[in-house]
């Protein structure tokens, strides 16, 4: 389709949005090596020679652009208020990533896998960066203030198992389901404070009152939860 009638129309910014929504949709169902700026340009409706006047750097730019509004979208999977209990925070926000996971499934292999023809230093920073900020909304659901290097290592496994989980559960079909899967990977955090706990005082204060809430979400009928 050319660029005509209502499409022209479209303000500059609205323009780049609509091509960036398309290229990231294509993204998270192809590895990026899969996708072309013809791709693009017919899932959005629009022409080559539009594609690169917004993304003169071509694929590698949209990719990137791309994922930099995925990597925006992951991280804010593990940003929720600050009400309720952390136990809560942290289930609510493992479903918002295993739903973000489920939905991206491809593409999200592909981001977290690496190895692909477009990966670069910035593509790789820019995952590196979701991985800090995940650990670092998981540090304020702890309600620790100025964590210890112990305690942000501990924390930063975690987020890497996860990540490392989740590509193994969509190898596997999506089993266990998502709310199961969700419940082993808390009782996961647990076991990563718990040995943490061992050589560590504010990850043992950590996980004192982690426990605490988390009985009381399991002592919860399941409707409730």
């Amino acid at each position: 389709m050319g660029e005509s009638g209502a499409y022209r129309r479209l303000p500059v910014a609205e323009r780049r949005r609509q091509l960036l929504v398309a290229a990231l949709d294509l993204f998270s169902h192809r590895p990026p090596e899969q996708v072309s700026i013809d791709d693009i340009a017919a899932a959005a409706g629009a022409s080559r020679p539009l594609v690169y006047r917004y993304f003169p750097g071509g694929r590698q730019q949209i990719y990137e652009a791309a994922l930099r509004s995925a990597a925006e979208q992951l991280t804010a999977c593990f940003t929720e208020p600050p009400t309720g209990t952390p136990t809560q925070r942290l289930r609510n926000a493992l479903d918002r990533y295993l739903a973000f996971v489920a939905e991206h499934d491809a593409g999200f292999s592909a981001l977290v896998r690496g190895g692909c023809v477009t990966e670069t230093s910035r593509t790789t920073a820019i995952i590196d960066e979701v991985r800090r900020a995940a650990a670092e909304q998981v540090l304020v659901h702890l309600g620790v203030p100025e964590p210890g290097l112990m305690l942000r290592m501990a924390v930063r496994s975690w987020i890497a198992a996860v990540e490392t989980v989740s590509l193994i559960w969509l190898d596997e079909g999506r089993q266990p389901p998502a709310e199961a899967l969700r419940d082993w990977l808390v009782d996961h955090f647990v076991a990563v404070l718990t040995a943490t706990a061992a050589c560590d005082p504010q990850s043992a204060g950590a996980l004192s009152e982690f426990l605490a809430f988390l009985a009381t979400i399991r002592e919860q009928p399941r409707s409730v939860r």
